[in-house]
This record gives structure tokens, sequence and C-alpha cells, in this order.
């Protein structure tokens, strides 16, 4: 290949990419199916469900035409090769313009299916008619949905193309190519799986993912799963109806709390060992702290070091009752002095705290 083809192939490539899975700077320039047909396609605030109806349908029938539009650009940028008469056209062309034309053509008649009786045939509408009445339609549904869409009270979160919507009634989940919709009392929710990441992309903080798998009891209703952030799990769970399940290796942290005591505790975990010596113990054990008052923990509460360190200011440990060791770590940056203060806790919670991870505060070592 030559190297204006070589050009357009990979800047079409990177369009069409993008095109299909829209980055936030795609949806900043307005280079969506959404913002280019936003006459044809109305509002989705006015009219929930019809406008999902049209933007199904428009989004497949543009990414459909993708391969077709590259054919025509290679007319332009290949000129040599003759494409604009595909009977001239090298065979592995012609076979390619073939495929290209096809594509949209089995598209449209599959909108054109759709769209009988009023969108009836879409899977959309065919998902809500499960849900209708025997003296209605699957309209009276959609009317409902769209009623309780415009509400401000309602759920929204994630991603354009992998959006989830809690109603008062409906879980919805609205992917590019479908809109996925379950009642609430007929569904079952149990969170599957979660993932860890060091940093997101929004704030560059840690952030964990979620996965709820939606099942519905109702007969043709076809299973889902949604993805969100963990932060907002207990706003999901004041909208919900129903409880959401766990399983057995999903932990949820739905605090930057939570997420950091889970860093701080896998950071300590590779440190080496210190064990106490017996002098220290021994001398440990003769002193103790006013009632009520919260102790300063160093390495945790443990018949073999109540209150005093075995190193020097500053470092990190987590104790070994059973053993009387204590892992020293490494000195984190912090405030004042380059250190992190130390950590006091309610007597209540001290005797909790085998295992756990806490800092050692500035000060001279205990003899």
């Amino acid at each position: 290949m030559d190297s204006p083809e070589v050009t357009f192939t990979l800047a079409y490539l990177v369009f069409a990419v993008c095109f299909v899975f829209t980055p936030t700077e795609f949806h900043s320039a307005g280079l969506t199916v959404q913002n280019l047909l936003s006459g044809w396609l109305g509002s989705e605030d006015a009219a929930f469900v019809p406008y999902h109806l049209r933007r199904t349908s428009a989004t497949l029938l543009c990414h459909s035409l993708l391969p077709l539009g590259y054919y025509v650009g290679m007319c332009f940028a290949a000129s040599e090769k003759q494409l604009y008469s595909p009977s001239q056209a090298p065979e592995a062309w012609q076979l390619f313009l073939l495929l290209a034309v096809t594509l949209p053509t089995v598209t449209c008649t599959l909108i054109y299916y759709w769209s009988w009786d009023r969108w009836a045939c879409h899977p959309l509408a065919r998902t809500l008619a499960l849900y209708a009445l025997p003296q209605s339609g699957w309209w009276a549904v959609a009317s409902s949905v769209n009623t309780e869409f415009r509400r401000i009270d309602k759920f929204a979160t994630g991603a354009p193309g992998a959006r989830v919507i809690v109603t008062d009634t409906w879980v919805m989940k609205v992917t590019t190519y479908r809109v996925h919709v379950a009642q609430q009392q007929d569904v079952h929710l149990t969170v599957t799986e979660s993932q860890q990441h060091e940093l997101s992309p929004d704030s560059n903080l840690p952030v964990q993912l979620l996965t709820i798998h939606v099942a519905s009891t109702s007969p043709g209703v076809q299973a889902f799963d949604i993805r969100l952030n963990s932060t907002e799990y207990g706003e999901l769970c004041e909208k919900l109806r129903a409880p959401i399940r766990s399983a057995a290796n999903v932990v949820i942290r739905q605090s930057l709390g939570d997420l950091f005591l889970e860093t701080f505790a896998s950071l300590v975990e590779v440190n080496p060992v210190y064990s106490v010596p017996s002098s220290q113990v021994s001398a440990g054990r003769g002193q103790g702290n006013p009632r009520g008052q919260s102790p300063r923990v160093w390495g945790g509460h443990t018949p073999c070091d109540p209150l005093g360190p075995p190193t020097g200011a500053g470092g990190l440990h987590r104790l070994h009752a059973d053993a009387c060791q204590r892992e020293a770590g490494e000195d984190l940056p912090g405030g004042g002095r380059g250190r992190v203060p130390a950590v006091l806790l309610p007597p209540h919670v001290v005797s909790h705290l085998h295992g756990q991870v806490v800092r050692q505060p500035p000060g001279p070592a205990a003899p």
C-alpha cells in the first residue's frame, strides 16, 4: 500500500472506533449520533421511550455505513486502483464493496421491520409489552416510563454507552444498540463482581467498580448486568425496593476511607517482621492508661505490647499478638516533620486492633 492509503486507513480506523465507542472528546465536539440527528430524535426528557426507539435504530444504521464510507474514501485515496468503477476494481475490493453495501441493506430491512405497527416489533417495545395489562398495549407502559423518567428523583449514572437509570418502578440500562428494562418488583439483584482500579480517569483517585446482575422473574425479560462506582452503591440501594445480595467473595467499599485502609494494609503486608525484645515486653506490662482516655496506639493492643513502640518514631506496624511480633514499615510522607501524626482510638476499639495497621507518632523511642 502507498502512503496515502496507509494514512487514510489509519485515520479512518481511529475515526470509526471513536465514532462507535464515543470518547469524551467526541462527545464534547458533538460527533455522536445523538447530536448529529438531534432534530429527528427529539428530546429524551420529553419522551424517553420514543427517543430510544429512534436512537437505537439510527445508531445501528449509522454504524453499518462505516465500511461503505471507507470504500468511498479509498476511491480518492487510491485513485489508481479505479475503485470508483467496481467492474475494474481488484477482486478483493469488489468483495469488500459487496459486504459494505449488504450491511446497511440488511440494517434498513431490520429497522423497517421494527417500525411496523408504531414500532411494536422493536425489542424495547416487545419488552414493555410483557408488562402491559390485557386491556392496554405497550404504549401505556411506555407512557408510565416516560413520566417516571421526567422526575428529578431518579437514580442515573454511568457512561453514555452504558447508563444505569432507576426510577420508582423501573430498572433500566441504556446501551448503544439496546435499552434493557425490568420492573423493580420482579427483579433479583446480586453483586457478582468487584474490580479495583488504582486511578479513576475522572478524579485521579482509587475506584471500585461493582457488577450487579439484574434478573427478572417475568418470563421473556432478558437478564442484564449493570456497572457502577461503589461510592454510588448506597444511593442505588435507597432507590431500590428489593434488597441487593452480594456474592461471598465480594467486598463493597462505599467510601474513600475504606479504599485507603485496604491499600494501606496491603503495603504493610510486604514489610519485614520486627521481633519485640523480651526486656521491652516486660517493661510495657507495667504501664497503663487512665480510665476513659483514648490510648495512643503504636502497633496494636495485645498482651505483649500494650503501649510502647519497639522502633523509632514514625514507623508503621502490624502486630501479631500470638507471636508477640510486629511488622515495621517504611515512613510515609505527611504533615509536620514529614510524618503522619499518631492514631488515637477509643478504648473499646483497641481490643479489636489485632492485625490492623496504625501509625507510630513522633517522639522518643521507648526505653
